[in-house]
Formats: C-alpha cells, sequence, structure tokens
C-alpha cells in the first residue's frame, strides 16, 4: 500500500457539488475519505455509491454549525479511519439580497455557516484529529472569486468568503514551518445545486427569468461557460499531493477568467 493510500481526507458538504467531485477526486487519488453532510440519509447514499465505484469510504451527519457535532464527526472518522491527513472545508450556503433589507437570521447564518465553520472544523482536526503531531498535513478551504471581490446583492456571502481567505492566508503562515499546508480554492460560476438556486434567487430579485440570469452569468466569464465540479476538484486535488508541499496561505481561483488576482 502506497503512502498516499494511507493517508484519511475530510470533506464537509459532500453529497452533492463540488464536495462530492472532491471526495470522488481524493478516493480516486488512492485517500480513505470520510464525508460529512446535514442529511444522514444522504451521506449513507454517497457512501454507498463511492463504495460501489470501489472507493474506502464512510461518513457521518455532520451540522458544521454546531460544536457538538464537529466534535462527534471528527471522532468518527478517527474511531474509523485514524488520524485525519486532508480537510477540506467545503460546506457552505448562499445568502443573500437587497442588504437593508437582510435579516440578522440570514447574515449570521450565512457568516456561521460559511467562516464560523471553518474555524470549527481545522481546530477540531488540528486537536482532535491529530493533523498538529504530524509532519504532513493538508487544509483545503473552499472558498469563492467572491473572496476577493464584491457580490451585489450578495454582502454575506462575500463577507463569509473574504473571512475564509483572510483565515487561510494567516494560518497557512503560522502554520508553514510545521509541513501543514493551508489553502483556499476560490471557484467562481460552477454548475451545481446551489448555482441554480443562487440564479433562482437573482431572477426573482431582477423580475427575470433564470435563462435570462444564466445567459448574464455566463457573459460575464471569459471562457464563456460555468465551470464543472471535477475542474474544481482537480485543483483541490493536486494541493492535497506531495507535488504540492511548497504551495501554502494561497487563495487560487477556479472561475474561467472571471476573476484575475
Amino acid at each position: 500500500m502506497s503512502q498516499q493510500e494511507q493517508r484519511v481526507a475530510l470533506v464537509t458538504g459532500a453529497t452533492s457539488g463540488i464536495g462530492l467531485a472532491v471526495a470522488r477526486t481524493l478516493a480516486t487519488a488512492g485517500h480513505r475519505v470520510f464525508i460529512g453532510a446535514r442529511s444522514a440519509e444522504n451521506v449513507a447514499s454517497t457512501v454507498e455509491r463511492l463504495r460501489e465505484e470501489g472507493h474506502t469510504a464512510d461518513g457521518a451527519a455532520l451540522d458544521v454549525r454546531r460544536d457538538a457535532e464537529v466534535e462527534s464527526f471528527v471522532r468518527a472518522a478517527i474511531d474509523r479511519f485514524g488520524g485525519v491527513d486532508v480537510l477540506v472545508n467545503n460546506a457552505g450556503r448562499s445568502g443573500g439580497g437587497v442588504t437593508a433589507d437582510i435579516t440578522d437570521e440570514v447574515w449570521y447564518d450565512v457568516i456561521d455557516t460559511n467562516l464560523h465553520s471553518v474555524f470549527r472544523m481545522t481546530r477540531e482536526v488540528l486537536n482532535t484529529g491529530g493533523m498538529r503531531t504530524k509532519s504532513r498535513g493538508r487544509i483545503i478551504n473552499i472558498a469563492s472569486t467572491a473572496g476577493k471581490q464584491g457580490v451585489v446583492l450578495g454582502a454575506p456571502y462575500s463577507a463569509s468568503k473574504h473571512g475564509v481567505v483572510g483565515f487561510t492566508k494567516a494560518l497557512g503562515n503560522e502554520l508553514a514551518p510545521t509541513g501543514i499546508t493551508v489553502n483556499a480554492v476560490c471557484p467562481g460560476y460552477v454548475e451545481t445545486p446551489m448555482a441554480q438556486r443562487v440564479r433562482q434567487g437573482y431572477a426573482a430579485a431582477y423580475d427575470t427569468t433564470e435563462d435570462a440570469i444564466l445567459r448574464k452569468f455566463q457573459a460575464k466569464i471569459p471562457l464563456g461557460r460555468y465551470a464543472t465540479p471535477e475542474e474544481v476538484a482537480g485543483l483541490v486535488g493536486y494541493l492535497a499531493s506531495d507535488t504540492a508541499a511548497s504551495i501554502t496561505a494561497q487563495a487560487l481561483n477556479v472561475c474561467g477568467g472571471l476573476g484575475n488576482f
């Protein structure tokens, strides 16, 4: 068994979209993958699907907003596979609207789901997951191009993703002497279930059709199309590899040229 085949990867929000593509990519590379999402039923069916594809996978229900669930999730992963080598903080939600009309509930939930969860999961993996005792580790946070530029009608989302990028850069520099790398992957428009919900929200806000919103978004992308979850997962897979050992404290775009810094 190769060294990589012994490594354990945790992926949050892993039952659809980017998270599922990441879990499959890491599993294909030989990692033992432990996945989490809020629906226990979806976790179970996704684990079954990954196993049917020949991968070593397991998982547990996880609400990244809850400290106790984060702790029990990491402990379950350790009980199943051992210490954690790779953490992919992917769980997140969209959210926004006219800023003056945004409720406290929406603002706090977007920040809690997208930003606080990254801190919770990372701290738990460094401590309970044993990563801080290793000479190698990978923490990969799924941010967004919205973490580098402002998105109209997306203030809470942009704020949360800017926070993820800042956290990534700070922790990456902090942990650099230990051999643990910390990076953010910043997707632009990616065709996922969440992207469809976002288009529905903009269509309602601008009193137009989802198709019109799709065409408007595609026109903004130099490449002319949405990225695929697999394309985003490809960068995650690279950052998890030994070859990427010199890359840390970076926020790297997968966006078809939408963002260029």
